[in-house]
């Protein structure tokens, strides 16, 4: 249901080979946060705590949870879509399985998630941030998208996020890496620049626009930015390594 809400046309039968874990008899919620990035979708887990989940109901987004319907020391795990709540009458809406309008009391609902350790996820496509996003969090969850292969997504969830967090460097440096893992290069670059003017204290912003420098021929621009980010970081053998590949070229050239 979630992939489907977020525009991806696949069916649950093609969907359970990739959840199904045969030893468990089930899904694990590392596969469950697993699958929607293989399609490019961002899946953001949840703080574990109800008013996180109304929030995002509230903004629209379905809620995939983890429940145990039974005992704490004799579990019945099973995962639901919350979809809908109604305060007023203490109650919450799920889609469990197959039945797609499930309604219980709010504190039944409470207690079955509690006994699942609280864990809920969103699934929501690139652009589309949570309402409840927090900056690290998300940072950590749009570049585990970049590195499941999926960097144009990765670069729409970087510059959403700028429009939310405009001082974020990472989201800044996170455009950049999705750039150059596309092999655009001068894209790239733009983005690392941009990230040395906002944070001139960041070294790794100096050190990632060398490398560019260097791949785009321009050794007295990577020059500079090299020995600007060992400046600010002396100690990094990283920028060392940069400093050392942009010498033996310049020797090479010269």
């Amino acid at each position: 249901m979630m992939l489907n809400w977020a525009m991806i046309p696949v069916t649950p039968e093609q969907l359970s080979p990739k959840l199904f874990i045969p030893d468990k008899k089930g899904s694990l919620q590392i596969e469950m946060m697993a699958v929607p990035r293989q399609y490019g979708i961002l899946a953001y887990p949840l703080a574990p705590q109800l008013a996180d989940l109304l929030q995002e109901v509230s903004a629209g987004h379905p809620v995939l949870v983890f429940q145990n319907l039974a005992l704490s020391w004799y579990p019945q795990w099973h995962y639901a879509v919350v979809v809908a709540y109604d305060l007023q009458n203490r109650a919450i809406t799920l889609h469990s399985g197959l039945e797609a309008e499930h309604r219980i009391p709010l504190s039944t609902f409470e207690h079955t998630w509690a006994r699942a350790g609280y864990w809920a996820m969103l699934a929501l496509p690139p652009g589309n941030l949570p309402a409840t996003a927090e900056e690290t969090r998300l940072m950590k969850t749009a570049a585990i998208l970049e590195n499941a292969k999926h960097p144009q997504a990765a670069i729409v969830t970087y510059q959403a996020a700028l429009k939310r967090w405009p001082d974020s460097l990472a989201a800044r440096m996170g455009i950049g890496n999705s750039y150059y893992a596309l092999k655009q290069i001068d894209k790239a670059g733009e983005a690392f620049y941009q990230a040395t003017i906002d944070h001139p204290h960041a070294a790794v912003a100096f050190n990632n626009l060398a490398q560019v420098y260097l791949e785009q021929h321009q050794l007295n621009k990577a020059q500079n930015a090299i020995q600007q980010a060992i400046r600010l970081d002396g100690e990094s053998p990283v920028y060392r390594e940069t400093e050392a590949v942009i010498r033996k070229e310049t020797d090479r050239q010269y």
